[in-house]
């Protein structure tokens, strides 16, 4: 479960904005552009931590059916024929990829 205040574990990466004025280039240093901090309303939150706790529950279900604690639950998808072009295909690590924004950002800061 998550700690109160765990979540968001760390803001999305900036988004870039370009704005043109009758289009020309704004004359703009890069030091001197600043996006706004990325605000999450409690609904937000809430919605976040309700899929996060139950996707948590999900995968608890799932090696509980795997170790043959459970006849009936999630079943996980296992394609038959696997698609040759995904051969390679890594998935991500949402959590590692959280971590490194929050780092880089912590880094941007100081």
């Amino acid at each position: 479960r998550l700690q109160p205040g765990a979540w968001p574990p760390a803001s999305p990466a900036q988004k870039l904005v370009f704005n043109r004025v009758n289009g020309k280039r704004p004359q703009v240093l890069p030091q001197q552009v600043s996006a706004p901090e990325e605000c999450y309303t409690l609904a937000h939150e809430e919605n976040v931590r309700f899929v996060y706790e139950a996707w948590q529950q999900v995968e608890q279900q799932l090696d509980g059916s795997r170790s043959g604690e459970s006849i009936c639950g999630p079943v996980q998808y296992v394609e038959k024929n696997p698609n040759p072009g995904l051969k390679n295909f890594v998935p991500i690590d949402l959590e590692e990829w959280w971590a490194q924004q929050f780092l880089a950002k912590i880094e941007n800061c100081s």
